[in-house]
């Protein structure tokens, strides 16, 4: 059994040697081992099953210890540092050698951001290493909002989980790189589109010249099969089957009640934000054959969740 606690220095002591540690953010639980310590990176990417073409995020708690590892630091990434950091967001920089390619999975830009987490960054002030800390679940499946999910995806192989609870944003963090003058937006997340515009002028989406955490077509999904649309024309459509039915502000009488879930009874975005992936745990334990669900309000956070939940299911 992997041991779950709240020992900061017991924390810092595993991943000073070699270990991984699951650690809490703002977003989703991450696996954190040394950035720059090659075999405990492959460690992860094993454990994970991750491809070895999926770059890793890394993590630290200050802007000058992020200039150690990036050739340089462009003018609109220090706004956005200064404005969004700690907090879920992402910025790419050309890395220097001092990141290892495996990483980076051999691409010339690094991720780095600092994590609004009063337990994680107590660890990552302890520390003279970045952590490379890809969310602590297998490939492919449901992120972790809390320690009970981390367990749900591994036996073994983790040294230590860092316990605070659950996550108060729950969405991973949102990506930005630059390309001369326009900023471009990697991946949808906890910051939203809105916020990043008003900070800095007007962004792209994806051009799809770097591969980033999440850029996969398949990707956050539960073993059962998710359907999006109209709640009441999937339901006819798969009537015979056990349905599950995630849903974003109601619940629907046609279904059991206890087969439900409803993300923010009060239609908050941020509120849904906290409550997806830890939904689709419960529906995914859940003695279904499949979900149905639909999108959410597309602005703002709710932008971000439609990516998830396009990702996740059989219409993405």
């Amino acid at each position: 059994m992997i041991e779950i606690g709240k020992d900061i220095d017991y924390a810092v002591n595993k991943l000073k040697n070699g270990g991984i540690v699951g650690i809490p953010t703002e977003t989703v639980y991450g696996l954190g081992c040394n950035a720059l310590n090659e075999s405990s990176v492959k460690k992860i990417f094993k454990l994970k099953n991750r491809p070895k073409n999926d770059p890793i995020i890394c993590h630290t708690n200050s802007v000058e210890k992020i200039r150690k590892y990036v050739e340089n630091f462009p003018k609109n990434a220090e706004i956005l540092a200064r404005k969004f950091w700690p907090g879920p967001l992402t910025i790419l920089f050309r890395k220097n050698k001092l990141i290892p390619d495996i990483t980076t999975s051999r691409s010339e830009y690094v991720g780095f951001r600092i994590p609004n987490n009063k337990t994680t960054l107590s660890v990552l002030d302890k520390l003279d290493f970045p952590l490379a800390a890809p969310s602590a679940n297998k490939f492919e499946y449901i992120s972790p909002t809390n320690p009970h999910h981390i367990i749900q995806n591994f036996n073994d192989g983790i040294d230590y989980i860092l316990d605070d609870g659950n996550c108060s944003v729950g969405i991973e963090s949102t990506i930005v790189g630059f390309e001369k003058e326009k900023t471009i937006i990697f991946r949808l997340g906890g910051i939203t589109l809105e916020k990043i515009e008003k900070t800095i002028g007007k962004c792209y989406i994806n051009n799809n010249k770097i591969r980033v955490p999440g850029s996969f077509k398949k990707h956050y999904s539960p073993d059962k099969r998710v359907y999006i649309g109209d709640i009441k024309k999937l339901y006819k459509k798969f009537k015979k089957k056990k349905i599950g039915v995630l849903s974003f502000n109601k619940k629907y009488k046609f279904v059991d009640e206890k087969y439900q879930i409803v993300m923010s009874e009060k239609s908050s975005l941020n509120e849904a934000s906290q409550n997806f992936y830890s939904s689709l745990y419960i529906l995914d334990n859940l003695e279904i054959d499949l979900i149905i669900t639909s999108y959410l309000p597309n602005n703002n956070i709710g932008r971000s969740i439609n990516d998830r939940l396009k990702k996740c299911s059989e219409d993405g």
